[in-house]
């Protein structure tokens, strides 16, 4: 499967974890789910981990806000995201092992060099990495 960022999502994603940074910063993601998922937008959700510079955990009530919003919207939640400030452009054990929303994406920034973008799927048997284009980018 295939996540696509609209380019304003993607600009928004990167610009979210840069600003955060060192801390790892998160949220949901907006848009629709066919065959592939198409994001188009991007909230923003307090990260509320004791420890912000290793791990992240979504605000409930930010989170079911902008879920909420996004449904309001007409669109469906396509997934979340969080950033990893210092790498690796991959989830990490903690991430594994956190996961419980099956079947949404799983996008990770990883700004450690190039922003990284990439997205995972929480299935059965685990994540399993997705390929990630963006509208506009060659």
């Amino acid at each position: 499967m295939t996540v696509r960022f609209s380019r304003a999502a993607y600009d928004e994603l990167v610009a979210h974890g840069r600003e955060g940074a060192p801390r790892e910063v998160c949220g949901v993601l907006g848009g629709s789910n066919d065959v592939d998922s198409e994001v188009r937008e991007v909230r923003r959700v307090e990260n509320v981990a004791e420890r912000p510079h290793s791990r992240y955990e979504l605000d409930a009530a930010g989170q079911y806000e902008a879920m909420s919003a996004i449904e309001r919207a007409g669109d469906e939640v396509v997934g979340f995201y969080h950033s990893h400030p210092n790498g690796p452009p991959r989830p990490s054990g903690t991430d594994r092992a956190e996961a419980s929303w099956e079947e949404y994406a799983y996008v990770i920034v990883a700004l450690d060099g190039a922003p990284f973008v990439g997205a995972w799927r929480l299935g059965g048997d685990g994540f399993e990495a997705e390929r990630v284009t963006v509208d506009g980018l060659g």
